[in-house]
């Protein structure tokens, strides 16, 4: 690990969130319990709004989905008895969870149930102490700034928009998440890419995940690996394959050369 010199045709940084920007922690230990905690109180809460019926609905169309699945957990429709309802999405949701899914309905209702605890003052984004100072000095370079993370665009917005650091919403041109794909499939960077408006050897991914690493490479993107503490441990192969960086300081860009 040590300086990274980013290419000359690079003008887009996309960056991972959970292990690249924002120590897993926070999602593991802070974001993942307080889903777990609040749901069936936040689904009483806001069980007349339209939002959460809808949040409903996509859990209940991914449920049927799942069936079949082992350990796979039913949502009765909303003319069973409401107790009965919101225990079905409750336990749904816990299961969903245990096997670290990303379906895009879970996705949406944390997105959701996040928004009222950043709103509350009850939970506040982290970010490494790197990150805002490379971001801005990135910025002022010329650099257009992107997120890509398996968490809901809102979710994503709701971190950085209330995070230790304040508002840092302006840092960034836009937000993708797994609606655009799965970050572990090549395709999902090639429209990234024209929904940019540019081409893949354009573009620096940072991810702290080699798997999609892979991916993006194989679409034409650069890519370097992050190195954090508390992040998996990577094999003596992907060390080899990819760039590793430990902080984003390491980060050279073509104009600073």
């Amino acid at each position: 690990m040590g300086p990274l010199s980013v290419p000359a045709s690079v003008t887009t940084i996309l960056l991972d969130i959970e292990g690249t920007t924002t120590p897993i922690t926070f999602v593991k230990a802070i974001l993942f319990p307080y889903i777990q905690d609040n749901v069936k109180e936040y689904l009483l809460n806001h069980w007349q709004e339209k939002e959460c019926q809808e949040d409903i609905d996509q859990l209940r169309l991914q449920a049927e989905k799942d069936t079949g699945l082992n350990g796979f957990v039913p949502i009765p429709e909303n003319d069973a008895e409401l107790q009965q309802v919101v225990q079905g999405v409750v336990d749904n949701v816990h299961w969903q969870m245990s096997l670290d899914r990303k379906t895009t309905a879970l996705k949406q209702l944390q997105g959701h149930m996040w928004r009222a605890a950043y709103n509350t003052g009850q939970v506040k984004g982290e970010v490494y102490d790197d990150v805002v100072p490379a971001l801005r000095k990135w910025k002022e370079a010329g650099m257009k700034l992107y997120i890509f993370s398996s968490g809901s665009v809102e979710a994503q917005k709701l971190l950085f928009g209330y995070s230790i650091e304040g508002d840092l919403l302006e840092l960034y041109e836009g937000y993708f998440d797994t609606t655009i794909g799965p970050k572990v499939e090549s395709e999902s960077y090639r429209r990234i890419a024209d929904h940019i408006g540019c081409s893949t050897e354009n573009i620096l991914f940072l991810t702290d995940v080699t798997k999609e690493a892979k991916a993006a490479k194989e679409a034409g993107v650069h890519v370097a690996v992050v190195v954090r503490p508390g992040n998996a441990n990577l094999t003596d192969e992907e060390k080899a394959k990819y760039p590793l960086i430990s902080t984003f300081e390491q980060i050279i860009l073509p104009s600073a050369k």
